[in-house]
């Protein structure tokens, strides 16, 4: 009786880690890189950290464009999305702001860690006030559930969102992929490509 109660822990242990595993392989990818060419219907896009992968599109996919825009262009009450550095004072330092449309409201709001630096985060939040001072623009940041002080600098990117066009993702086209699901055949499918209008590496 005991060894069939361990067999049966033991079958239930491994199913387990078989679901954790394949729940692991689902997990949607951030991709980072600059298309270098077609395949067929495939994209071959070059990653920031050196691999060449494919890139697949779902039935319907969204091209969603980013233009740079300017430190002026944010205003108290905007929603925008910030990537930033913790700075010793406990303020964030703004590696890039994105300006979401009104229609985007509310997207992703929050805060949370984020993988374009080590150590950097994601903020998502409505700008409640916006302050000139000798090394920037200080933005009062305030979410659902939170606050945080950013300071974006005159390095600071400041990009906004615009229409996409499927016809502008070329060779040399830089993307991000928010979330790429990798297929057994190693090709990654998305329903979204972001990319940088007019040369700009999307910030993100």
């Amino acid at each position: 009786m005991q060894k069939i109660a361990r067999r049966a822990l033991v079958a239930s242990s491994v199913a387990l880690l078989c679901l954790t595993a394949q729940a692991w392989a689902q997990e949607p990818m951030r991709v980072r890189g600059t298309v270098e060419g077609m395949d067929g219907a495939l994209y071959v896009v070059k990653t920031r950290s050196g691999d060449t992968v494919k890139v697949a599109l779902t039935d319907k996919p969204l091209f969603v464009a980013m233009a740079k825009v300017s430190m002026a262009d944010i205003k108290p009450g905007m929603f925008v999305g910030t990537t930033a550095l913790p700075q010793a004072d406990g303020s964030l330092r703004a590696v890039e702001v994105h300006i979401f449309p009104e229609a985007m409201r509310g997207t992703g709001e929050g805060h949370r860690p984020w993988d374009l630096e080590p150590n950097s985060t994601m903020t998502n939040a409505n700008v409640e006030a916006a302050v000139a001072g000798v090394s920037g623009q200080t933005l009062t940041m305030k979410y659902k559930g939170g606050e945080k002080t950013v300071v974006v600098t005159p390095q600071t990117v400041v990009v906004t969102y615009a229409p996409g066009d499927k016809a502008e993702v070329k060779p040399g086209t830089k993307i991000f992929l928010s979330a790429a699901e990798k297929k057994p055949d190693g090709t990654l499918q998305t329903a979204r490509i972001t990319y940088g209008k007019d040369g700009l590496t999307p910030p993100m």
